[in-house]
């Protein structure tokens, strides 16, 4: 069996998730290759060698530039501020690693597209963390629009509302200042767009408009957006509405996707993430919408447990992803969302930001066209 060696970058809430699923994964699925968590790297080499030994990590180190250029690292995983994604995800491309990166994948769609040609140029397996669309109802989904139980497409609606910010005495931390961010609400709308990536294909127009509810927090002044709404128009005729807030009291993760047609409609909400809602024109009656509750007889599922109901949470996700990761590195699989499948995803957030600027539609630029592109928050 084949060894692949991790090396981690960060070792916060999302580093300890990836770690959580490396150490999973092959547990849970049968792998065509064994994971190795080899190396862990964070700001100082004290907090490195602590969080190595929490997380289950052989080695540690205080330079992610040692982890990148580690002949014993084969796979690089990112989970830092976003504003590191880029030149992390940029060096292990060129040392000629394959890359987990967590969203967004950099903080310029220019910068996104570069990633996206270097990754191809170098051969080289790449994963973006929208583990959301790796959930099995959502691959049930797909399912049923690819048969076409919901008919033709027509309409799609996502939100992705949280609390997290309401609070306008409360610190904004990194996630507001924009050299380190980028994006505000807006980077968060990428896990809707992952969701009509997989489900529904891509927009190609859009107009946007942002807000920026509390200016000042405790900590300095807002420098990027609180809430966002957009119309877009996909390819396939199909239209739709999204929008996103940090300032919505009372939802925690209220990530939803509606998706109708001639025929049917389905309706997702990630904080029942083991629920999807159908309606079926064919089954009309007062029932309204019929639940269906994940189980094993939904993929993936029943790796983790033989029982209907007992659900999957967040890290299962994780580990989902992972294992497809390890499938593409072992060339069993295709890999998605890869580095160009981001970079198409950050491509509609860009366009957003061009439309509030202007104040009107705008198309959605192809990723591999040529041009530098530029920060959406300009």
């Amino acid at each position: 069996m084949q060894t692949l060696r991790l090396g981690l970058i960060g070792s916060g809430f999302m580093g300890r998730s990836h770690a959580l699923a490396a150490h999973a994964v092959g547990l849970v699925f049968p792998q065509p290759v064994a994971l190795v968590c080899e190396l862990l790297a964070d700001c100082e080499p004290g907090q490195a060698a602590l969080q190595a030994q929490n997380l289950g990590f052989r080695r540690s180190t205080g330079d992610w530039r040692a982890l990148v250029a580690d002949p014993q690292v084969d796979i690089v995983d990112i989970c830092t501020p976003n504003h590191l994604h880029y030149p992390m995800a940029r060096a292990a491309l060129e040392a000629g690693k394959h890359v987990y990166c967590e969203k967004p994948l950099a903080l310029a769609v220019g910068q996104s597209r570069e990633l996206a040609s270097l990754a191809g140029a170098r051969d080289c397996v790449t994963l973006v963390g929208f583990n959301y669309a790796r959930n099995p109802v959502i691959t049930l989904a797909a399912e049923l629009i690819q048969c076409g139980e919901l008919g033709r497409i027509h309409h799609v609606r996502g939100t992705h509302v949280e609390d997290y910010l309401a609070d306008a005495f409360k610190p904004g931390g990194w996630r507001t200042r924009r050299a380190q961010a980028g994006l505000g609400a807006l980077g968060d709308l990428c896990h809707v767009l992952s969701l009509t990536q997989r489900l529904v294909g891509e927009p190609t127009e859009v107009c946007a408009d942002f807000q920026t509810v509390v200016s000042e927090r405790p900590d300095g002044p807002v420098e990027n957006e609180d809430q966002v709404h957009a119309l877009l128009r996909f390819t396939g005729g199909a239209t739709g509405t999204i929008e996103c807030s940090r300032m919505a009291w009372g939802r925690k993760n209220g990530l939803t996707l509606e998706v109708s047609g001639s025929a049917g409609t389905l309706y997702f909400d990630q904080e029942r993430q083991n629920e999807l809602w159908l309606y079926r024109s064919d089954e009309r009656g007062p029932e309204g919408f019929r639940r269906i509750l994940l189980g094993p007889d939904q993929p993936d599922y029943a790796a983790f447990c033989p029982a209907p109901g007992h659900g999957l949470g967040f890290n299962d996700l994780k580990v989902i992803e992972l294992r497809d990761l390890l499938a593409a590195v072992a060339g069993t699989a295709p890999a998605w969302p890869d580095f160009a499948a981001a970079a198409r995803i950050d491509a509609v957030t860009d366009a957003m930001a061009r439309s509030h600027r202007r104040g009107g539609w705008v198309g959605v630029s192809d990723p591999a066209a040529g041009g530098a592109g530029g920060n959406s928050q300009e």
